[in-house]
């Protein structure tokens, strides 16, 4: 392999060692610890940054944690119960605008403080973190400690070939089109996020830190050493003008411990003519939303419908739906499921719609908030299946969309063209050598370089 000069240089972790942190979610944590359990192996001193609420997931890596102190833990509740005062904005740009300041932006300085003081005891030699994590200007540009930020969401970075990100909106080429994106671009940073961008550029400013002119996520994307951005080119619109710090990683999926047991089995597997599993993960409880309209659209058919609900519901929708053609569980590793799917119903959840299409999988796909707009957006635009373009799909509406997938052989070519782009991808490999690369150089090495060279992109 062409690389191996920089594998070799990591070979023992040459002593180094790596503080990983993130935003307190799901869709943050589980694709970095993967990584995180990779450069371990290879003798890495490796801790982990992060609210409470991972501390026994954390601490079974083998991992040690650093605990919230100063940062508010946006973990322990709904957004509702931490932020009351959210209720008295009304409209959704009001309410994105809220979130964004409190959720993200406002914790930035608290984030740092709390580094600072690992940093006392640990004086890390990298940060590797979420790209959503925000004191990614503070550790890179205050304390001059490099930064590997890890695109767990599809890039937010803007571009003159694109319209904003954030509303799930598709490339555009003709002259007319691209004048509207770029009418749509001026509109999303000086009158919809006008609020939160005053507000992180004033903050960042206060310490000493240039924010740009776009907004929070657009900032954090340029000022990490490194994006190493989770996907392929092929799940990504096309820009010409990437950002010369991002390299693609191929996809980003958690760790997982080798089974104590066996692997999930269910006979009806053999019995039906298609299988159809559908999940909302485990962050959205509301089971009305995807899972209850793909049951009611498919009970007492020649399908076979798995769902999983992650531990929301299952006992109720197991007595609301009781034919023989359904299976409702809390939870199934989709390692065990997928092979034997034939289309995968979904919110739109990043990490399990990669791993969706490395398992060959074609999508139907219906989640708008929380990223998953844009997600979406880029498995309708690539035909990778069907976006339904709504939070709450009606039964029929599910119905349509997985039979034009099971019916239509397009989505499945699609995703097998994507799946052979993701297999030629090592991340765990190109992750180590970028860590070489940081280490070895530092912050201001990457500037200027081009993202483009599929040489040193793509593993064997």
């Amino acid at each position: 392999m062409e690389n191996n000069k920089y594998y070799g240089y990591t070979e023992n972790g040459n002593g180094k060692k790596i503080l990983f942190a993130c935003v307190p979610a799901d869709g943050h944590f589980n694709p970095l610890t993967g990584l995180a359990m990779h450069l371990k192996s290879i003798g890495y001193d490796v801790r982990w940054y992060t609210s409470n609420t991972y501390e026994q997931k954390i601490n079974k890596l083998g991992i040690p944690h650093y605990p919230f102190v100063r940062a508010l833990d946006i973990s322990g509740g709904s957004i509702e119960e931490i932020f009351p005062q959210r209720e008295q904005y009304k409209s959704q740009v009001s309410r994105l605008n809220f979130d964004l300041i409190n959720v993200f932006i406002l914790r930035s300085t608290e984030y740092y403080e709390d580094i600072q003081d690992i940093h006392q005891t640990f004086p890390f030699d990298l940060l590797i973190a979420d790209i959503t994590f925000s004191a990614i200007p503070f550790v890179k540009e205050k304390m001059g400690i490099p930064v590997l930020g890890i695109g767990i969401v599809p890039l937010m970075e803007a571009s003159r070939d694109l319209g904003p990100a954030g509303l799930g909106l598709t490339p555009n080429t003709g002259f007319l089109g691209r004048r509207k994106q770029d009418m749509m671009r001026f509109i999303a940073d000086n009158i919809i996020f006008r609020k939160s961008n005053k507000v992180m550029r004033s903050l960042f400013r206060t310490h000493d830190i240039d924010p740009g002119t776009s907004n929070v996520f657009d900032t954090l994307t340029r000022k990490a050493t490194l994006l190493l951005q989770s996907g392929t080119p092929g799940f990504e619109f096309e820009r010409s003008d990437l950002g010369s710090n991002i390299r693609f990683m191929g996809p980003l999926l958690p760790y997982q411990a080798p089974q104590k047991h066996g692997r999930w089995y269910h006979p009806k597997l053999e019995q039906y003519d298609k299988v159809i599993l559908v999940t909302q993960g485990t962050v959205e409880k509301d089971p009305e939303k995807i899972i209850v309209p793909t049951l009611e659209a498919f009970q007492h058919t020649k399908h076979l419908v798995i769902a999983t609900t992650g531990g929301s519901q299952t006992a109720e929708l197991r007595k609301r739906f009781p034919a023989e053609n359904i299976l409702i569980e809390d939870f199934i590793p989709f390692d065990d499921v997928m092979p034997y799917a034939d289309v995968y119903v979904t919110n739109g959840g990043y990490g399990g719609v990669l791993l969706g299409i490395q398992h060959l999988l074609p999508l139907v796909v219906g989640g708008i908030h929380e990223g998953k707009l844009e997600i979406n957006a880029r498995v309708g635009y690539f035909k990778l299946g069907v976006d339904m373009k709504t939070e709450k799909p009606t039964p029929a509406k599910v119905k349509e969309s997985v039979e034009e997938v099971l019916s239509n052989e397009h989505y499945q070519q699609q995703v097998k063209k994507l799946a052979a782009e993701f297999n030629r991808y090592d991340p765990h490999l190109l992750c180590e050598r970028y860590v070489a690369e940081v280490l070895q150089q530092g912050n201001s090495a990457f500037a200027g370089r081009s993202t483009m060279n599929h040489k040193i992109l793509i593993g064997n």
